[in-house]
Order: C-alpha cells, then sequence, then structure tokens
C-alpha cells in the first residue's frame, strides 16, 4: 500500500480549536453540525393557481403535463355541481414551494389551445383548509343535470316557492341600496307578477270615465245611491241640457222667409195669368 493510501484508510481524527480555552465551546458547535446533517430537510408544499383552462382538459391530462415540474401532492379540478362540466381554472398543490414558484413563472401567459394559460402563485396564507376536499375522489357525471331538472314541468307548488323566493331577495336588495342611500327604483320581479282582476261586481260598482267632468253613472251606481239615501226613490241623474246654437237659429229662420218669400211669389204669378186668360 502506498502512503496516499494509508492516510485515506485511517478514521479521521476529531477536530481542535486553535485555542485550547475555546476547545469545548468548538466541539459543540461540530456536535451541532453533525446533527443538522443527520435531520432531513422539510419542503414547504407550494400551491398554484391554473386558470383559463382550454375544453377537453381534465384532471388525467392536467396532471400528466404538470408532472413535468415536480412531484404533485394534490390536485382539484373546478367542475359545476349541476352540469360536471369543467369552470376552466385548477388548482395543484407541488411538494415544493421553490417549484411551483418555477411552474408559474413558466406555464404563465402560455398559448395552449388557443388560449393563454393564467397561472400564479397562491401565498399559503390564503389557501383555504377545505380547498382540496374530495380532490382523490373519482369524478362521476351529475344524475340529475341542470338542463333536466330546470326545463321539468313544475307543481303551482313549487313555482310559488320560487316566486316568492325571487321576491324576497328582490326586497332585501331594495333595503340595502335604501340604507347605502342610493335612491334607485327599478321594476324587479314584483312587475312581473300578474295582479288580481277585478271580479264582476266590482266592475259593476265602477264609475266609467271617472276623470271627466260629469262622469257617466251606470245602473249599478244608481241602484247603490239609492240603497244608502234610506230606501227613498230620488232620482240622482244628472242630465244635461245643450243651449241651441244662435247660428242655427239664424239658418232655420233664413229658410223659413226664403220658402214664404217663394210661396206668395206663386200665388201672384198663377193670378196675372188668369187676368190675361180672362
Amino acid at each position: 500500500m502506498t502512503e496516499g493510501d494509508s492516510t485515506i484508510s485511517k478514521p479521521a481524527k476529531s477536530l481542535l480549536a486553535l485555542n485550547p480555552s475555546e476547545d469545548v465551546e468548538f466541539q459543540k458547535k461540530v456536535q451541532q453540525v453533525k446533527k443538522r446533517r443527520k435531520t432531513p430537510v422539510k419542503l414547504a408544499p407550494g400551491v398554484i393557481y391554473v386558470g383559463h383552462i382550454p375544453r377537453g382538459l381534465f384532471e388525467p391530462q392536467i396532471r400528466s403535463y404538470f408532472q413535468q415540474f415536480g412531484k404533485i401532492l394534490r390536485m382539484r379540478l373546478s367542475r359545476s355541481k349541476k352540469t360536471g362540466g369543467s369552470k376552466g381554472y385548477a388548482y395543484i398543490e407541488f411538494d415544493c414551494d421553490e417549484v411551483a414558484k418555477i411552474v408559474a413563472e413558466t406555464m404563465n401567459n402560455y398559448l395552449m389551445g388557443e388560449r393563454l394559460i393564467q397561472c400564479h402563485v397562491v401565498p399559503p396564507e390564503k389557501v383555504h383548509e377545505k380547498l382540496f376536499v374530495g380532490c382523490k375522489r373519482v369524478f362521476k357525471k351529475p344524475t340529475q343535470p341542470a338542463v333536466g331538472r330546470y326545463n321539468k314541468k313544475h307543481s303551482i307548488e313549487e313555482l310559488e316557492k320560487t316566486k316568492a323566493k325571487l321576491l324576497s331577495k328582490e326586497a332585501k336588495l331594495r333595503k340595502r341600496l335604501a340604507a347605502h342611500g342610493i335612491d334607485y327604483d327599478f321594476p324587479g320581479f314584483a312587475s312581473q307578477v300578474p295582479t288580481k282582476k277585478a271580479t264582476a261586481s266590482e266592475d259593476a260598482n265602477i264609475s266609467v270615465l271617472s276623470d271627466d267632468v260629469t262622469p257617466v253613472c251606470t245602473p249599478s251606481i244608481l241602484e247603490r245611491r239609492k240603497s244608502m239615501a234610506g230606501g227613498e226613490e230620488v232620482d240622482d241623474e244628472i242630465v244635461i241640457k245643450l243651449m241651441p246654437d244662435a247660428s242655427f237659429e239664424e239658418d232655420e229662420e233664413d229658410s223659413e222667409e226664403g220658402l214664404s218669400g217663394e210661396e206668395e211669389e206663386g200665388d201672384v204669378s198663377i193670378e196675372e195669368k188668369k187676368e190675361e186668360e180672362a
């Protein structure tokens, strides 16, 4: 064996401080460093938000694509509870926050399927504790999608319940606007609710053309007035007499004078003819 091999095979000597008086403190620091090497380094996980996901990409495709950056701990694609379709955004958790930062920088504004992917890191304080609840559950299409539920024939009770719910929401909205001092009026759902039609008896007691100077009185109104007067038969009907027109009288007088003059002329002409014949 050579001299170099003999030095390598020998065990390492204990380290000594340059100053003998500080040797005790130096040995304590050496032991602390050795303990640090033995304890594994804990990686802090990082969560990223991925938006504008193209149609047709679901959990298997997204997981297989983003696994090229690092280990994925959890992933959740947001889906509609009614139809089961993708909402176009997802949350992915990597085992290391540094990897998450690299993914966010790389994939932000990345063109994929005619869409620009939006990607950024979600701060740890903004990650909700229930964000990844049910992320490992296998997706199953809803048995009662929204299209079938909303297009089915609703009963009268269901329609009344829906109408009451909409009106209550609208009333709360108007109260909130008034509380903030906003003077804004809008028709809303209340204007679409059909009003109750008046019955035949109510229609009979309504006066026609009540805005005019002389409203028209119907027989039902007259009977009601008689009953209110104590049973006495009093005719309260309003009769309007029109004043004769002066021009109309003059025309009548002129026509009468013309007729009388023509009759006199006719009589004179007959008498003259008789005298000539004689």
